[in-house]
Formats: C-alpha cells, sequence, structure tokens
C-alpha cells in the first residue's frame, strides 16, 4: 500500500470514529443530596399478642389446638370442667323434682278444696292454706331452676375462646391441668404482622413516622415487599436504641421473631450517581468512558450502591466530567 493510500485510509477511520463519537450520548456527572441509609436488624412480632385466659377453676377436659395453629376469633381453644358443678346440678335436678311433686299435690289438694268450700264442707282458711301450699312450691321450683341455669352457665364459661384471630405461639398446659380462674391458657399473636426495628440513638433524629425502609434482598423470601413504611417511633429509647414499627406487604404470619436487616435513612449527604449503561466492567474492574479534548479516556472508578434507577460512583470521576457510553 502507498503511502498516499495509508494516509487516507487512517484519515477514513479516524473521521468515522469521530462521527460515532459525537453521535454518541453523553451524559455529565454531577453531585446530588440522596438519602444516607443505614443497616440494622429488624424482628418480625404481632401487633398484639394476647392471652387466652380460663374463666373459671376446674380442671381442663379438652385441649383441641397446639402451637402454631391458627385460630380464628371466638373459636374453642381449651374445655375447662369441675365435676363439683355437676354434682351441684344433680343435686338440684332432685330438688326440682321434689318441688314439682308438691306443686301437683298442693293444686290437687287446692281444686279439691275449692269445690268442697262453696258446699260448706271445708273451711275456707284451709282452701288459703292450700293456695300457699301451692304457691311456695312453684316458687321453689322457679328458684331451684334459676340456680340450675346459674350452674349451666358455669359450665358454658368453661369453654376457652380465642379473643382474636391469629396463630397460637404457646400453650403452657395440657389436658388435665387444674387451672385457676385468669390463668393463661394460650398465647394468641394476632394476625397482623410486622417489622420491629431496634435503631441505634444517633440515627433516632432522622427516623419519623412515614418514612421508607429498605429490605436487603432475599430476606423473607420471595412473596414480601422489598420496602415498607414506618408507622409508628416509640418514644422511649431502651439501652441506646430506639424501636420503631413499620409495616410491610406479605410479610407472613407463621415465624415470630425472625431476624431481617433493613435499610433506614441516616440523614442526608453528598455522592455521585451515574445511570447503569455509563458502568463497563471487565475481569471485576469498573471502567468509565470520559470525555476529554483529545477524545475520550477510559477511567477506573470505585462503585458504590446499586440503585434502581442509577449507580452510585465513590472514587474516580469528578462533578462537571462528561461520560459517554461504552
Amino acid at each position: 500500500m502507498s503511502a498516499h493510500l495509508k494516509s487516507s485510509f487512517i484519515t477514513m477511520l479516524i473521521l468515522l470514529w469521530s462521527s460515532s463519537a459525537a453521535t454518541a450520548e453523553s451524559f455529565v456527572v454531577k453531585e446530588t443530596s440522596i438519602q444516607d441509609d443505614k443497616a440494622v436488624f429488624a424482628t418480625v412480632e404481632s401487633k398484639n399478642v394476647v392471652p387466652a385466659r380460663a374463666r373459671i377453676n376446674g380442671t381442663i377436659a379438652d385441649l383441641p389446638v397446639k402451637e402454631g395453629d391458627h385460630v380464628e376469633q371466638g373459636q374453642v381453644v381449651a374445655t375447662v370442667g369441675d365435676e363439683k358443678i355437676a354434682m351441684q346440678i344433680n343435686a338440684i335436678d332432685s330438688q326440682i323434682a321434689g318441688y314439682s311433686a308438691q306443686a301437683t299435690q298442693a293444686r290437687a289438694e287446692l281444686d279439691r278444696l275449692k269445690q268442697l268450700v262453696p258446699m260448706g264442707a271445708a273451711a275456707p282458711t284451709a282452701k288459703e292454706k292450700a293456695q300457699r301450699d301451692f304457691d311456695v312450691a312453684i316458687s321453689a321450683q322457679k328458684s331451684a331452676s334459676a340456680q340450675k341455669e346459674i350452674l349451666r352457665r358455669q359450665i358454658s364459661e368453661g369453654q376457652v375462646l380465642a379473643p382474636v384471630s391469629g396463630r397460637i405461639l404457646k400453650v403452657p398446659v395440657t389436658a388435665g391441668t387444674v387451672v385457676m380462674p385468669g390463668e393463661t391458657i394460650a398465647v394468641i399473636a394476632d394476625e397482623h404482622y410486622i417489622l420491629r426495628l431496634q435503631i441505634p440513638e444517633r440515627h433516632a433524629r432522622f427516623i419519623k413516622k412515614g418514612n421508607t425502609i429498605r429490605i436487603d434482598q432475599g430476606e423473607l423470601g420471595g412473596a414480601a415487599a422489598k420496602s415498607g413504611t414506618i408507622t409508628l417511633v416509640y418514644p422511649q429509647i431502651d439501652n441506646g436504641r430506639v424501636v420503631a414499627d413499620a409495616d410491610v406487604d406479605n410479610i407472613g404470619d407463621y415465624f415470630v421473631g425472625e431476624r431481617v436487616r433493613v435499610w433506614v435513612s441516616g440523614g442526608e449527604r453528598r455522592a455521585i450517581l451515574i445511570p447503569h449503561d455509563y458502568l463497563e466492567t471487565r475481569y471485576g474492574i469498573d471502567y468509565v468512558h470520559v470525555k476529554n479534548a483529545s477524545g475520550t479516556s477510559e477511567i477506573a472508578v470505585q462503585r458504590g450502591r446499586n440503585r434502581v434507577d442509577d449507580i452510585e460512583i465513590l472514587s474516580g470521576i469528578k462533578d462537571g466530567d462528561v461520560l459517554v457510553q461504552p
């Protein structure tokens, strides 16, 4: 190839490269203010943990639930029985039968005297006495029936009902256990689960209701949302930490106490962000193409945290640099 043809070929390549570089998209590096996220640990907790308590004393006759079961509000979780109540009901049944016989006899005597008194065959006072005996027998029968209803109500109160719908965390008793009124039969976690955060107090002033938290990838399974919202910040600092609650969709309703790493806002800081398309990685090293007077230069950079739409660059470029896509 002659020197003239070689020079023309090189000139054509330079023109093509210059045309390509001119049409390539560029991005002007600019420092911006971003949230300085901090990693903290949170635990999966139930919003309310409620005990199901016995209302009468006695022995647990039936315990159909166990740890991990899901129960609905009003569902029977245990039955407390008292043998003395059954004996008292049997005794009252005998009394009611006796009062019923007395009332039948008094009624028959009263009907007989109602026929004899008009004929003068019996004194009016005998009729009055028979009426009083009948009224007393009927009143005694009603009183015994009322006492029996009270005992039946006590038997119904032996059913321990779930106060809320949720998951049973603990059953500290077994069938045959003797319990007293107010004793806990089962501990139930409300079906509304939350994340409870433990935040160092130096970040407390940046945490507010309504702030968004970010959950690490892979935490809580694939169904859980990757972000949540702080719903409550507790005012008391405990052991150098601030406690806050956050709502997260599809957090689950089984495991309580599971630890999760989340990111919360720790204030604001200045950072350089560039789109993902302007970063090139080769052999584990990240590069960007910076435009200069002679064309472009390939600069090695140190990447920071990946974001949804961009990526943070920690070093290698500065504010005002112009990048082109690789």
